[in-house]
Order: C-alpha cells, then structure tokens, then sequence
C-alpha cells in the first residue's frame, strides 16, 4: 500500500528488453535505499515493482526492477528513456503520517496529456483517457470532481471532468511542480492512471445487491433510495413507502 506522496525522483539509467519483458535499473536513488531489502516493493511512476538488485552506495544509490508484459501493456514504462526522471514511493510503513489517498499502485490504465494552461504559480493540466473496451471498460465513473486520482503515482485532487470528451483536469502548485515529473512531461506523454479503488469497491457491492447478493444492510439501503426517488417524481405514494418500512421494521 502506497500514499500517492512522491519521496524521491530517480533516474533511468539502464535498459534491458527480452521477449519476456524488461528490467530497469533506477539510478541517484539513494534516500529511499536506506532501509531497502530484496524483494521489497517500490512504487515507480506508480507502477508497484519487486526490487532484484540494489546498491546503496553506487551510481548514487540504484536499484534493478523487472517489468512483465502486462505492466508494459499497462503503463507509460516501456516508453521511458535511458536519463528519464521517475517519480519513487516506498510501500506505506505504520509508523508515518498518511498525508495522500490508499493508493495501491496497480496502474488501471494510460491516459494523454492533451493540454496545460498556467494559473498564477499553479499548472493545469488535462487528460484523455482512451476509448473503452471490453477488456478495459472506461474509468470515468470513479474520477469525480474534488475527488483523488493518482497520476504517476502521485495522489492528486481532479479539478474537473468531462465525460463526453472522456477528459478529466487537475492543478499543481509550484511545489509539487518540482517534486514530480508530471510537469516536465509534454502535451502527448503518456501518464500512468489509477483511480480511487474504494469507488471500484462500492460499485461491486451495489451492482451484487442489485442483483440479489451483497448482504441484507446493503440492499435494503438500495431500495430505500430507489423508493425515495420514485416518491420524489410523484410515481409512488410516501404513504405506501412509509407504510412498506413499517412493515419490514
């Protein structure tokens, strides 16, 4: 479990594709290393990856991940370039403030940067997500206004949406300016996505009680809302409704 709070930018300072996949070897990384053991998870442009290989002390502290295909078929990873900055995370330890969102670090998707416009010291910028699929359905129900989406692994605030363009927008102050990579990338980059899972995890247990599971609490709430709707457009009595609860109490 990660925060969406950027520690470290590192750079990219070996590449090695196969059929297989490709390892990636992150360099001037030495502050997130200090407490670093094999097989620890890193979150990299919010990619959650296995450390194989690391050293403390050389080319300022690097260390070596292994992307599988998915994560390439995933993420922005496989267009990244021998000296690219990317945006670092150490898994979310109990002792420390949690200052961002739950993030996970399982990238949903890739989005486009299509535009940016400066606001005083702050950066806007806006998104396009792809066309949906089967395979991978449209995300934009769970990117609301005010609500949190990380973006290369940063926890940021969605400052608008627009579901016909499927765009989405949010701002970075100067500070967070300079310490992600977000604002260095230009219109037409590829960003890594992924949206609040705690929406992912509601809609599931609303779709199951639609459909007759989920558990009694749940459905009841469902048909207390539908009931509320329907009396609101004057399609149903409220003395049948109150009338309904009474009974089920």
């Amino acid at each position: 479990m990660f925060t969406g709070l950027i520690e470290h930018l590192g750079t990219v300072s070996v590449i090695h594709r196969d059929d297989g996949g490709c390892a990636l070897t992150i360099s001037q990384s030495a502050p997130i290393l200090v407490d670093c053991h094999i097989g620890d998870s890193i979150a990299v442009n919010g990619a959650c990856l296995t450390v194989v290989e690391f050293d403390v002390e050389r080319d300022g502290g690097y260390f070596k991940i292994w992307l599988a295909n998915e994560t390439l078929s995933r993420t922005d990873l496989g267009d990244r370039k021998v000296g690219d900055q990317v945006n670092l995370e150490r898994a979310m330890g109990a002792h420390v403030r949690f200052g961002g969102h739950f993030v996970q670090a399982h990238v949903d998707i890739t989005a486009t940067i299509l535009k940016r416009a400066l606001d005083g010291d702050s950066l806007r910028l806006w998104f396009q997500l792809p066309e949906p699929t089967a395979e991978r359905p449209s995300l934009l129900p769970y990117i609301i206004p005010k609500g949190y989406v990380t973006i290369d692994g940063a926890s940021l605030t969605v400052t608008s949406v627009d579901d016909a363009q499927r765009m989405f927008g949010v701002m970075l102050i100067q500070h967070t300016q300079q310490k992600i990579t977000l604002a260095k990338k230009a219109n037409g980059e590829r960003v890594n996505i992924e949206v609040d899972m705690v929406g992912k995890y509601v809609e599931k247990s609303v779709l199951a009680a639609l459909e007759g599971g989920g558990g009694e609490a749940m459905r009841t709430f469902i048909q207390r809302i539908v009931e509320e709707t329907l009396v609101n457009k004057g399609i149903l009595p409220s003395a049948l409704v109150s009338n309904d609860s009474g009974n089920a109490q």
